[in-house]
């Protein structure tokens, strides 16, 4: 994939100002609402955030260092990489989402959560939008992260933006739709 690298960030920023604007939604719920499954074994809205809290905490640290410490200018056209790509349009939003087992160290489920976990999430996402920004001041094809699955897979720093974003973008609809889950079946 090549894109414009300032389009690729307006689009990534646009995406977290989205999931910020919908998580923000769910301080207005009670707890028994933010703690109720769809099924058994299903996440519930406090588990799917809790989830990619889990993911923020290793990106944002692993972002920010790798943007400071890049020595590598800005160019107008961002190249993914074959396993960036990959993983990213893995991620990204589609009609029909696979589900994507999740490693059990980032597994949630039955964890004792309050909404101290949307204030987490909030926190993190306009921490990355910081860092959005300051992505546009290096290379986003040169400079390279590593993953929370590898120690000896690194990605582009471009892809690595575009996974935490749609990962973030896929969990928040995830707990939007339990909510909708429930509601429609308690009427």
């Amino acid at each position: 994939m090549k894109t414009s690298s300032e389009a690729l960030l307006a689009d990534l920023k646009e995406r977290t100002r989205l999931n910020v604007s919908e998580a923000a939604k769910f301080r207005e719920l009670s707890s028994n609402e933010l703690n109720q499954r769809e099924t058994p074994g299903s996440w519930t809205v406090l588990e799917n955030l809790e989830h990619l809290n889990y993911y923020g905490n290793f990106y944002l640290p692993e972002i920010e260092k790798r943007i400071s410490e890049s020595k590598h200018d800005p160019e107008d056209v961002f190249k993914s990489g074959i396993f960036g790509n990959y993983f990213a349009n893995m991620m990204l939003l589609k009609e029909k989402p696979k589900k994507i087992k999740t490693f059990k160290s980032q597994d949630p489920i039955g964890k004792s959560l309050d909404k101290a976990v949307i204030d987490q999430f909030l926190q993190q996402q306009e921490r990355l939008l910081e860092l959005l920004v300051k992505a546009g001041e290096v290379s986003l094809t040169r400079t390279k992260t590593s993953i929370s699955i590898s120690n000896w897979l690194k990605l582009r720093l471009g892809d690595t933006v575009r996974v935490v974003v749609y990962h973030n973008q896929r969990h928040v609809l995830q707990a939007r739709n339990v909510l909708k889950t429930l509601k429609t079946g308690s009427e």
